[in-house]
């Protein structure tokens, strides 16, 4: 795939989504913009083209990922109208429905997505919805760009709040976890480097070997009976987890998060 991509905003998002295809050794030519077009140095030297020039960019592109903040959307979409037209557009701001896009930009082919932050290490998982305009031809080329900040799965439009608020959210969410634990071991006597990078890797590895469950079909449970034997260690722990509501706790967080979600969605239907 040799399409040339351009990003617009390159800040956080779009400029990992910039070094992901840079990294990934993505031939086609990728031009990220900025407003700061000085914070794009890294990008430059990485082999991107950087400008100030959104239209220019989105001109000379074959897609076009917008990753601006959500209140910037509309005027970005008025201001490369022209430029995009007949063309595939990518938007980072998963709250904002497909309806809004084509509204605006009706002869654009319009794909929804919804990266996490770990799409700075290339360890995101990313769902993606499509308007009906969208082509399957439009699809392999948004699922290899996504697969390289990596794994995307399509979903229907309607589960977009619901994978903002637990995978969008979700490293915030872990990052107390971690925290947590980190604490934890300082209070049974680790250093703190230690007691952390312990803690980080073994969200980690769990995450993994969840994955590995998914793919031999075994069930999530069987983690937690690997490591709990009868009057053991583990099972301690579990006992004083299961006192403290931290799955409801986590199951509330995400329904707070989804109802914030569809309430922002429906201003922008407005």
């Amino acid at each position: 795939m040799k399409d040339d991509i351009a990003v617009i905003g390159a800040g956080v998002i779009g400029g990992a989504i910039v070094k992901s295809l840079l990294k990934g050794g993505y031939k086609g030519k990728i031009t990220a913009t900025r407003r700061k077009v000085e914070k794009l140095k890294e990008l430059e030297e990485l082999g991107a083209v950087i400008t100030r020039d959104n239209r220019k960019a989105a001109e000379q592109s074959n897609i076009v990922f917008i990753c601006v903040k959500q209140n910037d959307v509309g005027n970005i979409l008025k201001e490369v109208k022209k430029e995009i037209e007949g063309k595939l557009v990518v938007s980072t701001a998963a709250t904002i429905p497909l309806e809004f896009y084509k509204s605006i930009v009706p002869k654009a082919r319009f794909v929804r997505t919804m990266p996490n932050v770990a799409v700075l290490v290339q360890e995101a998982f990313t769902a993606y919805c499509c308007d009906s305009d969208v082509t399957s031809e439009d699809k392999g080329k948004v699922e290899k760009i996504l697969n390289s900040m990596g794994i995307c799965q399509e979903v229907e439009q309607k589960y977009m709040d619901a994978i903002t608020a637990l995978s969008g959210s979700g490293p915030a969410y872990l990052s107390v976890i971690i925290e947590s634990m980190m604490y934890a071991g300082l209070k049974v006597g680790l250093p703190r480097e230690l007691s952390l990078y312990s803690s980080a890797q073994t969200v980690l590895g769990t995450g993994k070997l969840v994955l590995h469950f998914l793919e031999t079909k075994e069930h999530l449970a069987e983690i937690k009976d690997m490591v709990t034997t009868p009057g053991g260690i583990t099972i301690e722990g579990i006992y004083e987890l299961e006192g403290s509501e931290i799955r409801t706790a986590l199951m509330r967080a995400v329904e707070r998060a989804t109802e914030k979600c569809s309430k922002i969605r429906l201003g922008w239907k407005k």
